[in-house]
């Protein structure tokens, strides 16, 4: 789908408006995943102690990785808007169901054409694999009840008011974020369903785009997805990383992790359900963007030879939320 790239001089991020559009339902693919990843259970169980920040930053904190966007390296994201050219990241909110959007975006119109006044309700479920969120560190705990950094589930999610600690309302990020284009890297227009991106994708795709991860960093991957799904339908078992890569964003101290489908979309570890948002979320303590709309960036970082920019992502301050929709923006 295409998107409108702008050249501003200010930005102003709101959320002002929604451009509803739907894909075909054609062609469903359902096929579930398939446990061909190159890690274990018992693998993935040691890689929450040993690649924990648990303590790292104290024992009360509640921002983990955020920790590591220091102001140096905001101003290092600033300095990437060199031309002034702002890419949304967020996909056009889908209100037809199909195999990943069972529950799909409503609008409830409000209008009173004597008082020209137009108000409206919108209905949103933004966990799953159709739109673009952001994940609390709330959302995700370990397999034995904890939440990241030691805080027990119950503690923290709360029946009545939320996420009392570490939800989604007092979080605003503004860093350097690199994007890793998979499909680009093998020649291809997309990613097929279930194909796995290991540790040596992304190495092979730092040498190619002459970047490097580095920390405090975003790390965004295109797989794709959204122009698989408008040219044949909506399908299930996305592309997306192999869990086997996540000792990378600790040893790379990448701050925040996202891309163009949900982050286990293609992978099943059995004993070992969600295993990227698990580690990346409750062990490392990172916020996870899932479901971005990366065609349009990945056109401009092409057409610039530019694989690294200033993200900018702003959820909507929802008090004890678990997470929130988002619209990122990346500006070069």
């Amino acid at each position: 789908m295409c998107k409108q790239v702008v050249v501003v001089p200010m930005i102003l991020v709101a959320l002002t408006s929604v451009a509803l559009r739907s894909a075909p339902q054609s062609s469903q693919q359902t096929t579930p995943p398939s446990n061909n990843t190159r890690t274990s259970k018992e693998e993935l169980q040691r890689w929450m102690t040993e690649l924990s920040n648990w303590g790292r930053w104290g024992k009360d904190d509640e921002r983990g990785t955020l920790n590591l966007i220091t102001p140096a390296k905001q101003k290092q994201a600033a300095s990437l808007a060199r031309t002034g050219q702002v890419v949304p990241l967020g996909h056009p909110l889908v209100t037809e169901k199909g195999v990943d959007a069972p529950t799909p975006y409503a609008l409830q119109l409000r209008s009173s054409p004597a008082n020209t006044i137009a108000t409206d309700r919108q209905d949103i479920s933004p966990h799953g694999r159709i739109f673009s969120h952001i994940d609390a560190l709330c959302h995700v705990g370990t397999l034995d009840g904890k939440l990241y950094n030691d805080v027990p589930f119950e503690d923290a999610v709360t029946a009545d008011r939320g996420c009392v600690r570490m939800g989604i309302g007092e979080v605003t990020i503004v860093t350097r974020a690199i994007l890793v284009d998979v499909p680009r890297l093998k020649g291809l227009p997309h990613l097929e369903p279930g194909t796995h991106v290991y540790r040596e994708d992304i190495e092979a795709w730092e040498r190619r785009a002459r970047v490097r991860i580095s920390p405090g960093d975003a790390l965004l991957l295109r797989t794709g997805r959204w122009a698989r799904r408008a040219q044949m339908g909506p399908f299930l078992n996305q592309a997306a990383f192999d869990p086997s890569f996540v000792p990378l964003l600790k040893q790379r101290d990448v701050a925040l992790l996202g891309g163009d489908a949900d982050q286990d979309g293609g992978s099943v570890v059995p004993g070992f359900p969600n295993a990227v948002h698990r580690i990346a979320i409750a062990a490392l303590g990172m916020h996870v963007l899932d479901n971005l709309d990366l065609e349009a960036v990945s056109d401009v970082a092409a057409r610039l030879n530019r694989w690294e920019f200033m993200l900018v992502v702003a959820p909507i301050p929802i008090k004890g939320g678990t997470g929130s929709p988002v619209n990122p923006v990346a500006i070069f």
